[in-house]
């Protein structure tokens, strides 16, 4: 990895950080560490980046805020990139344009101040935008695939093209970009509608309030574990077949919510897997429903 952390100096990609604790990159909390993570400057640095680590076969992943990844407890032996500086954002009437990197929280407290109705279900979402358009992020029967009239993309073969939202094949929790991992969303295109500020905040308010008091968001988690399956909620099956409160390690099913599992007590990511395995195979015996796991694992094999 010396001769990558070489070359991103010497070609001045961005800001870089080496054997660095993937806990301190995911939502859960866990990981092992890894070899280098870098922030490209620009699209232009990105592109020079992902040349040169194709050319050698060095292994690379794009992340956000890690809200939806579970890396294993080993060492990542390739490079972890994050597009944090690709963070601009344009506002003209209710079309915003975002960058990767930014914060979807952030902005839909943007679009609220802006008097912007659409973005209240991100509320507390705790993506980026790039992530969000990946997995197609959503709640209070809303999602991405409402609001995204169209994204910039970096295509497997390195070329900038336009995806449009007929392009992205947007279903529950996700995306084509999900099903074609080589694509790198750069920036998307929302549209929104013109609201009254004062029933955005309140939505937003009383949304907020309802996670408090009904998700564990005192612990590191990756919100809601399983899919709901069609007619059902998840967390219903999973606190009816008793297993609210159960732990394998440091992992535990919340007591709050049944369908989200926390880091209670210094858990390590085999412990957050296992667990989720195991509630799966528990619902999938006693119920005969096979619950579709939203989180990603990474370097497990």
């Amino acid at each position: 990895m010396n001769n990558v952390l070489d070359f991103i100096k010497k070609n001045k990609i961005g800001k870089y950080k080496s054997n660095e604790s993937l806990s301190k990159y995911t939502t859960f909390k866990v990981g092992g560490n890894a070899k280098v993570i870098v922030y490209p400057v620009n699209e232009d640095k990105l592109i020079e980046l992902l040349r040169y680590l194709n050319k050698n076969n060095i292994m690379y992943k794009v992340i956000g805020n890690g809200s939806n990844l579970i890396f294993s407890d080993k060492e990542y032996d390739g490079v972890i990139i994050k597009l944090d500086e690709f963070k601009k954002i344009e506002i003209k009437d209710t079309i915003i344009k975002a960058g990767a990197g930014v914060s979807l929280i952030k902005l839909s407290h943007l679009a609220y101040k802006n008097s912007l109705t659409g973005l209240e279900f991100a509320g507390g979402i705790p993506a980026t935008i790039g992530g969000a358009v990946f997995m197609n992020a959503g709640a209070y029967k809303s999602d991405m695939g409402y609001i995204v009239s169209d994204i910039k993309v970096l295509t497997p073969e390195l070329e900038i093209k336009t995806l449009y939202n007929k392009d992205l094949n947007y279903k529950y929790r996700t995306s084509f970009l999900k099903h074609n991992p080589g694509y790198i969303c750069l920036e998307a295109t929302i549209v929104l509608k013109h609201g009254t500020k004062s029933l955005i905040k309140e939505v937003m308010e009383d949304r907020k309030q309802k996670r408090c008091m009904t998700q564990p968001l005192e612990y590191p988690s990756a919100g809601s574990v399983f899919r709901n399956p069609e007619k059902d909620f998840a967390g219903r099956l999973i606190e009816k077949d008793g297993l609210k409160g159960f732990k394998i390690g440091g992992a535990k099913v919340s007591e709050k919510h049944a369908n989200f599992i926390v880091n209670d007590k210094n858990a390590t990511a085999k412990d957050i897997r296992n667990l989720i395995f195991y509630v799966h195979d528990k619902v999938k015996k006693e119920d005969n429903i096979d619950l579709k796991i939203e989180q990603e694992f990474v370097n497990w094999e």
